[in-house]
């Protein structure tokens, strides 16, 4: 097979994908979002996939948008016989989706069509989902639309996060393109339809969303903890500022109040509308990560009332 790959990614979850089609195949291009401000200095600094292109030695493209005109020239002159997407952060244009004959395949990190979107990683720990996968599908101009060419299935273990799971689903997606293409590419394979019947919406997370709310259940607080690692992370506000909240567990020996502050074996823990939020590790803004048990040391007013 000679077919001419171009590859669209952005993040880590894209390497595995990127690298396995690359090794198998070669691609003639690159397709990555532009370099972005980063750390206390700004400085633009390259993406995931950038880096790793550079280092392959392949060509790079870093459009603003697709839709522009002068984007889908450059691209078009690469005359692509097949796209792959794996987490690019731009929504394909019509143009784009029609330029390669055999289409444009996405690695969707999640059981289509459940958690359809930008976050389904961490729509899926959120929910509570015990189940979660990749999708291999052929993409449209829906968000997440397209049919279906494979999945792959893994559980979503108790104490998973959002970091964990984004590694173990982006090198299950890069083996599950690799050996579902020589069919497709062979005309062996056909997609199948979605089943809608099931469909839910993961939107882009946003920072300010991480705020814990204690009049939820410390059970979907701790979900949230774990789906919103690393980010954008959680939090809850202490005399005016901010405790990132790294890592925590439910309790439920005793009747709570919400929002109440207690000491429970030795960690610090808030009171929610059902059970305790345990914090077993927390940063104070301007700090580093400590302990649960070391940032009470340092807080002797934390059972006072506010």
């Amino acid at each position: 097979m000679n077919e001419k790959i171009i590859f669209m990614g952005s993040p880590e979850f894209a390497l595995p994908s990127l690298e396995a089609l690359h090794e198998k195949y070669g691609l003639v291009a690159v397709v990555t979002q532009p370099d972005r401000p980063a750390g206390r200095g700004r400085t633009l600094t390259p993406c995931a996939v950038k880096q790793r292109a550079l280092e392959l030695g392949l060509p790079v493209l870093q459009p603003v948008s697709l839709r522009k005109l002068g984007a889908i020239t450059e691209l078009a002159q690469y005359k692509p016989d097949l796209i792959v997407v794996a987490a690019f952060g731009q929504i394909l244009p019509k143009m784009v989706l029609e330029m390669p004959a055999k289409g444009c395949v996405n690695v969707h990190a999640s059981l289509l069509p459940r958690w359809r979107g930008a976050s389904p990683i961490q729509a899926a720990i959120a929910a509570g989902d015990s189940e979660t996968g990749v999708t291999i599908m052929l993409m449209n101009e829906g968000l997440d639309t397209g049919p279906i060419l494979a999945q792959r299935r893994v559980p979503i273990r108790p104490r998973t996060n959002a970091e964990e799971l984004l590694h173990q689903l982006a090198f299950l997606g890069a083996q599950a393109l690799t050996e579902v293409l020589p069919s497709y590419l062979s005309g062996m394979l056909a997609p199948l339809p979605q089943d809608g019947t099931d469909q839910t919406y993961a939107p882009m997370l946003k920072k300010g969303e991480g705020e814990l709310d204690f009049s939820f259940s410390a059970l979907e607080l701790d979900r949230k903890v774990r789906a919103f690692h690393p980010w954008p992370g959680t939090f809850f506000m202490q005399d005016g500022k901010r405790v990132k909240v790294l890592e925590a567990h439910v309790h439920d020996s005793f009747a709570s109040e919400v929002g109440e502050r207690y000491v429970i074996n030795g960690l610090p823990a808030i009171g929610t509308s059902e059970s305790f939020l345990v914090f077993d590790s927390l940063q104070p803004e301007g700090k580093k990560p400590m302990t649960g048990q070391a940032f009470l040391n340092g807080q002797p007013g934390w059972l006072d009332a506010e």
